[in-house]
């Protein structure tokens, strides 16, 4: 009998994008945990943001990954890049993706470029318009964009 275990290869590529140290205050002191927000994507359309807590990195890393496998959400590619432009909000965070002709490359920064790598995007041009940093709220907000995308199959 085998005593290994084959773990099978997720056909998921994954990408952390936010660690943070988070504490709870008790009575007897302060607790510390980690939060961590995680990209997954397989590069042909389909991408998911998940954000869990654990009580360490790793802990926090794998629960991530799965809350990222429970909403993922599949967009519409036309060739390389998106179908047509698109602007969305999400808290404090404002992303606009446009579409771009092939070879101009991907021309997006911080956690919107992430996003758009592992969703399979290789020719756009994406720009966050808001005033906030958070990495997670523009992750979402590019999610959000994502999600108005509509096919054109003309």
């Amino acid at each position: 009998m085998n005593k290994f275990v084959v773990k099978k290869k997720s056909e998921y590529k994954e990408k952390v994008l936010d660690l943070r140290r988070v504490t709870r205050v008790v009575a007897g002191g302060k607790r510390f945990s980690f939060r961590a927000t995680v990209v997954i994507g397989n590069e042909k359309g389909t991408v998911g943001v998940g954000v869990s807590k654990g009580l360490d990195v790793a802990q926090a890393v794998d629960k991530a990954k799965s809350a990222a496998k429970k909403n993922l959400i599949n967009i519409p590619l036309k060739g390389r890049t998106v179908p047509h432009e698109v602007e969305a909000k999400y808290s404090a965070a404002r992303v606009r993706i446009k579409p771009a002709r092939p070879g101009h490359g991907l021309r997006a920064g911080g956690a919107a470029r992430n996003v758009l790598l592992l969703a399979g995007i290789k020719d756009a041009s994406a720009k966050l318009l808001g005033t906030t940093k958070n990495k997670l709220t523009n992750a979402m907000a590019t999610l959000e964009a994502l999600k108005q995308l509509k096919s054109t199959n003309n």
